[in-house]
């Protein structure tokens, strides 16, 4: 089974990486990008030349295509997204804001990306209706999502420690094992 997991988190040794690599770890052979090991530029600052044709696009470069390359040729995907100030952080809208210029003109592209199953994990401790809302654009089922609130495990978010918590951990586990089954 191909599995991609997408950290979006720039914290290098925050929750999100953490937990990423945990699933890593426990699914064999799956690939992990890790927003902590590079950025995505966001649109703009261009003539939108990729509408015309995404080979154009002046940020081409940059890791965007490569993720969403891998997750269109995986079997299922993790979206692993902070929340910042109630919505998911600016590398995860960066992101689907990028992926426009990569599905430009090919709608079976858009359709084979939006059937790959994704669940997603979200350390947050509000607003689970705007992550919802979110992710809703990057599946054609409702999103499947486990919300890791730190203080529910007794920890704080800024101090990337919720994976000392064994029921934090556990519950990561539960919820990636349950696509196994």
């Amino acid at each position: 089974m191909r599995v991609v997991i997408v950290s979006f988190s720039s914290r290098t040794d925050g929750n999100c990486a953490q937990i990423g690599k945990l699933i890593k770890e426990n699914i064999e052979g799956s690939s992990l990008f890790s927003f902590s090991d590079f950025s995505i530029q966001a649109c703009g600052d261009c003539n939108y030349d990729c509408f015309e044709d995404r080979e154009k696009c002046p940020h081409i470069g940059d890791m965007e295509y490569e993720i969403l390359d891998s997750i269109v040729h995986s079997d299922i995907t993790y979206f692993v997204i902070p929340n910042y100030c109630d919505y998911p952080c600016a590398n995860y809208f960066a992101f689907n804001e990028r992926s426009q210029c990569y599905f430009q003109g090919d709608q079976d592209l858009l359709e084979a990306y939006l059937k790959v199953p994704k669940r997603s994990i979200v350390v947050s401790n509000t607003n689970e209706e705007n992550f919802i809302k979110a992710l809703t654009y990057q599946t054609e089922r409702d999103p499947v999502v486990l919300f890791l609130s730190a203080r529910q495990y007794g920890k704080k978010s800024i101090q990337g420690d919720l994976l000392t918590n064994e029921k934090a951990v556990s519950d990561i586990l539960d919820f990636i094992n349950i696509a196994f089954q």
